[in-house]
């Protein structure tokens, strides 16, 4: 990124220096070395399409790759995070002349090619599209089929103790219970107290919803750290337990 945004440095000092009036004849002469990644957009890294510019900022982007961030409330410039007004993102006809009238080698071919022209001639170059082939294969990351330890407990969804319904968090348990188990005369073990360090598997509550309501209005997973021995972990739950009551 740092690498990036020091490339659109050069190239808006490029840019100051085009503008100013020429010594000698003829067009602007183009920089030395790297004028296709001087005027290709962050985003998509190609050079730029039908180019606007930030006016908050000044950073330009191909029109189109802009597009999804002046559909939010409050957009944040890609590359800068600084926030702008959507009305005022312009058409940068400055960067388009400068598209028109420089030339940089296909880096398949190495024909030199207009750098307006430059996405249409790699769409069609038979070296670039050979070297693109040959380029490894993103493979995406899927899910493991694998099943989960049993030995790792789930601290994110429990079950019902009562009628074993799962997948419910912490406050979705508490509201099933009350709505489903009100009446409910079983001792039950809380699942969310056995998932924890110091939980205890076999202990029955004689009064789950009580114990529900007094000792878990909050989640464990914000307030306790792992990390401490299990002794001071139970005594910080159940020290901010008893504050909330």
């Amino acid at each position: 990124m740092m690498a990036m945004f020091r490339s659109f440095v050069s190239a808006s000092t490029q840019l100051r220096q085009q503008q100013q009036p020429s010594s000698g004849s003829g067009s602007p002469a183009a920089p030395a070395e790297g004028i296709e990644s001087q005027f290709s957009c962050p985003i998509c890294l190609e050079v730029y399409h039908k180019p606007v510019s930030i006016a908050s900022c000044a950073h330009t982007f191909c029109g189109e790759c802009l597009q999804p961030c002046l559909q939010v409330t409050s957009p944040l410039c890609p590359l800068c995070r600084v926030p702008f007004d959507p009305k005022k993102v312009e058409r940068s006809s400055s960067v388009e002349k400068q598209l028109a009238s420089y030339k940089a080698p296909c880096r398949g071919c190495s024909k030199k090619v207009a750098l307006v022209k430059m996405r249409s001639h790699i769409a069609s170059c038979s070296k670039v599209q050979e070297q693109i082939a040959n380029c490894p294969k993103f493979v995406p990351v899927v899910p493991t089929s694998q099943p989960i330890p049993s030995n790792i407990p789930n601290r994110s969804t429990f079950a019902c103790p009562f009628c074993g319904a799962r997948n419910l968090d912490q406050q979705e348990l508490v509201k099933h219970c009350m709505d489903n188990h009100r009446n409910d005369p079983n001792k039950v073990v809380c699942p969310v107290c056995s998932a924890m360090p110091w939980g205890d598997p076999s202990y029955k509550s004689s009064n789950f919803l009580q114990h529900l309501l007094h000792r878990h209005k909050f989640s464990y997973d914000t307030f306790v750290d792992y990390s401490i021995d299990e002794e001071a972990a139970l005594q910080a739950a159940l020290a901010l337990s008893l504050a909330e009551n």
